[in-house]
């Protein structure tokens, strides 16, 4: 049995997709594209399909990738892409088709570009000057208050090229232990006048613990 990681971007209109939806678009895709992928055993058999660090809702994605498995071990993975991109949504662009080389639950870290307008400056300078960013985190157990300068110290603004937005780069903690959402951050700008809606979040990079890239 072969595992196979389909990597692809989620951008544009695409990041209005959620995760629910999206599993349901890729079952259908796979199954319409004819691909020799596995079933599950039992009585109602469906499309072995796992995807890794799923993206909230609103977010871009350079670096999204989903995995199924085949028993064909000499599997035409070029010709899995071209079967598989036509049948895609607006924003979705399939990277490439390949055997899955790393685990999943090896992801700690997600490289996240945050873009802001130029007023959103104030916020990041208040931010740096603060002692402690306090904000409420969601968890399975509830809500809790956090403290983003535990993984976030410091902020630096990049301006874009008319001056108009700035640019932050954040490394987020990802994968089965902490969890830090850009939207944390964008729920402290707020205080601040930036609302989420003036921002994009594009997630650029998965790292796995020894700083590789995962792919």
């Amino acid at each position: 049995m072969l595992t196979i990681r389909i990597s692809f971007e989620k951008r544009g209109e695409a990041a209005y997709i959620s995760l629910l939806d999206l599993q349901r678009v890729f079952h259908r895709i796979l199954k319409r594209s004819g691909l020799p992928v596995y079933y599950t055993q039992g009585f109602n058999p469906h499309i072995y399909l796992s995807f890794n660090c799923p993206l909230s809702l609103g977010q871009e994605s350079l670096c999204e990738s989903c995995e199924v498995k085949t028993a064909d071990e000499n599997a035409d993975l070029a010709a899995w892409q071209a079967t598989l991109q036509p049948y895609m949504p607006h924003g979705i662009r399939i990277l490439r088709v390949a055997p899955a080389q790393r685990k999943s639950t090896e992801i700690v870290c997600a490289e996240y570009a945050l873009t802001l307008p130029a007023a959103g400056l104030a916020a990041v300078e208040a931010y740096n000057a603060g002692a402690q960013a306090l904000v409420e985190k969601k968890t399975k157990r509830g809500r809790r208050e956090v403290d983003l300068k535990t993984w976030l110290p410091t902020l630096q603004a990049l301006p874009e090229g008319d001056g108009c937005r700035v640019t932050l780069r954040l490394p987020c903690a990802c994968g089965e232990g902490d969890n830090i959402n850009p939207s944390l951050l964008l729920g402290y700008f707020s205080r601040f006048g930036i609302e989420p809606w003036q921002c994009e979040v594009l997630r650029t990079r998965l790292f796995t613990a020894d700083g590789a890239e995962f792919v």
